[in-house]
């Protein structure tokens, strides 16, 4: 089976992108492009935690309804969150309305805080693990990683929570921590090219 599928311009795309129209926007202007913005960070984790045992499609779809229910994914407004705004968020059809997830994400938002008091910010800390060129599989055949691994396990170290490998490893793909664009797409070079030209937090 190719690993690609013709774009809307004719042009080869990344094959999941068939499972959805939308998904041909966010593959073109967001996935594999590296992201050094604290709440985008923190937004796209927690919107992969979300999405256990979901498809992605049913949280883009309710991206913009997460964004106006959690203040933008401001972790430092999410971390003074109480029992008040658990019992609203259960009540917000626009969400995937997950008792343990919604209390996670204010758990992940204190931890957020404290992160970026101790390293200076979430994406500083985030980038150390962007993983070797050299021990990358060929695009999209894992679902972990070595660097996911220890990014999950170094989260939940600092009380993270519903961080495991494979949410981690769908994130550092979105954030452009690897580049895993299949060779085919065309969209592989310019996120390699934005990767190239990015400039690492902390360097």
């Amino acid at each position: 089976m190719s690993t690609t599928i013709e774009g809307p311009d004719g042009k080869p795309r990344c094959r999941w992108c068939s499972a959805a129209p939308e998904f041909f926007d966010y593959h073109d202007k967001e996935w594999g492009f590296p992201v050094s913005d604290d709440q985008r960070l923190f937004e796209k984790l927690c919107l992969e935690s979300f999405q256990s045992g979901l498809s992605w499609r049913t949280i883009l779809a309710k991206r913009e309804n997460f964004r106006a229910a959690f203040h933008s994914f401001d972790f430092n407004k999410i971390a003074r969150f109480t029992q008040r705004d658990v019992d609203r968020l259960l009540k917000d059809e626009g969400i995937v309305r997950h008792r343990g997830k919604i209390e996670a994400t204010i758990n992940n938002a204190k931890q957020a805080r404290e992160l970026v008091k101790r390293e200076g910010s979430l994406a500083a800390f985030i980038w150390r693990y962007e993983p070797d060129t050299t021990q990358l599989t060929a695009p999209q055949t894992a679902s972990t990683s070595a660097a996911s691994i220890a990014l999950s396990k170094d989260l939940k170290k600092l009380g993270w929570k519903f961080v495991g490998p494979t949410t981690v490893y769908a994130f550092m793909q979105a954030m452009g921590l690897i580049n895993d664009h299949v060779e085919n797409c065309i969209v592989r070079a310019k996120a390699e090219k934005a990767r190239k030209n990015f400039e690492r937090p902390g360097e």
